[in-house]
C-alpha cells in the first residue's frame, strides 16, 4: 500500500510505500532530491486504515487480516502506554523503562494468547475492573479464524460488521487511555530524532500525520456517539439480550460509518481538494 509523498523541492507527488518503522527515506523520481518522510501514526492506526482501503477497493477477505492485526497491535500499544504511564514520576529514566518493556514483550511477541493475557492484567491494574470485552464473541475471534485460517470467503457486509466491532473497541479503549496514549508517541519521536541525526544536512525532513479514523486520538475525547451508548449494553446486562446485541451492532456500524465519512473528508483536506 502506498501514500502520496510530495517532494519538498519540486512538489512532484511521489508515492511511498508504508514502512514498518514509519520512517521513509525517499528520492524524488522527478528532480532526484533526497528527503525523509516521518509518519506520526502508530502501527495499529496504519493497519486499520489499510484494512479500510482494502474493503473500499473491494478486497473484503484481505481487509480482515489487516483489521485483526490492527486489534492485536493496539493491545500491545495499550500495554506499552500503561507501563510508561505507571513509570512516570518513579525516578527511572524513560528510555530505560522502554527498553525493559521491549525486552519483556519479546517473550510473548509470537504468542497472541499471552499478549491478550498481558493486556488483561494491564487493564485490570489501570481500570480496577475485569476486561469483560475480551470474550471470543466481542473480539470476533471465530469470524477472524474462519477467514484467515479456514479460507472462508466473507461478504462485504460481514467484513464491515467485523471492522465496526474492532473499531468501536479500539476507539473506546483509546478514549479511556486519555493522556497516557501520548507516552508511546514520545518513543516514536525519539526514534525519529535518532534517524534524523544520522542523515546528511542536504536531506529535507518532512513530518506528517495522515488523517486517521480514531477520533479519540485526534480530538482527545469520546465522540458524541460513544457518550450516548448505554453502558449496560456494552456489558451485555440488558434485560433483553437479543435486543441489546442488535443495538450494540447498530451502534458499532453507525460509529464506523461516521468515522469513514470523517476519514474521507480528512483525506480531501490532506490532498488539498
Amino acid at each position: 500500500m502506498y501514500f502520496p509523498a510530495p517532494c519538498p523541492t519540486c512538489h512532484w507527488e511521489n508515492r511511498a510505500e508504508f514502512a514498518d518503522s514509519s520512517i521513509h527515506d525517499l528520492t524524488c523520481s522527478r528532480c532526484g532530491a533526497r528527503y525523509c518522510v516521518l509518519l506520526r501514526k502508530h502501527k495499529f492506526e496504519v493497519l486499520f486504515d489499510l484494512g479500510t482501503r482494502a474493503l473500499m477497493d473491494g478486497y473484503a477477505r484481505e481487509a480482515v487480516a489487516s483489521f485483526a492485526a490492527s486489534l492485536e497491535r493496539f493491545l500491545e500499544f495499550y500495554v506499552r502506554a500503561f507501563v510508561l504511564e505507571r513509570s512516570a514520576g518513579s525516578g527511572r529514566e524513560f528510555g530505560e523503562v522502554a527498553q525493559t518493556f521491549e525486552a519483556t514483550w519479546k517473550h510473548v511477541v509470537s504468542q497472541s494468547e499471552r499478549q491478550i493475557g498481558m493486556f488483561a492484567l494491564a487493564y485490570l491494574l489501570r481500570e480496577g475492573q475485569e476486561p469483560e470485552f475480551l470474550s471470543a464473541r466481542a473480539l470476533g475471534s471465530d469470524f477472524r479464524n474462519r477467514v484467515i485460517h479456514r479460507g472462508y470467503l466473507p461478504t462485504r457486509e460481514e467484513v464491515e460488521g467485523y471492522a465496526a466491532q474492532v473499531f468501536e473497541l479500539i476507539d473506546r479503549l483509546l478514549t479511556r487511555l486519555g493522556g497516557a496514549a501520548s507516552q508511546p508517541e514520545v518513543l516514536q519521536e525519539r526514534e525519529f530524532q535518532r534517524h534524523l541525526a544520522a542523515l546528511p544536512d542536504t536531506v529535507i525532513a518532512v513530518f506528517e500525520e495522515h488523517p486517521g479514523m480514531f477520533r479519540a486520538r485526534r480530538f482527545g475525547g469520546p465522540s458524541p456517539a460513544s457518550a450516548e451508548f448505554p453502558k449496560s449494553q456494552l456489558k451485555g446486562a440488558a434485560s433483553k439480550p437479543a435486543k441489546a446485541l442488535n443495538d450494540a451492532r447498530n451502534y458499532q456500524q453507525a460509529l464506523f460509518r461516521q468515522a469513514l465519512e470523517e476519514r474521507g473528508e480528512g483525506l480531501k483536506r490532506f490532498k488539498g481538494k
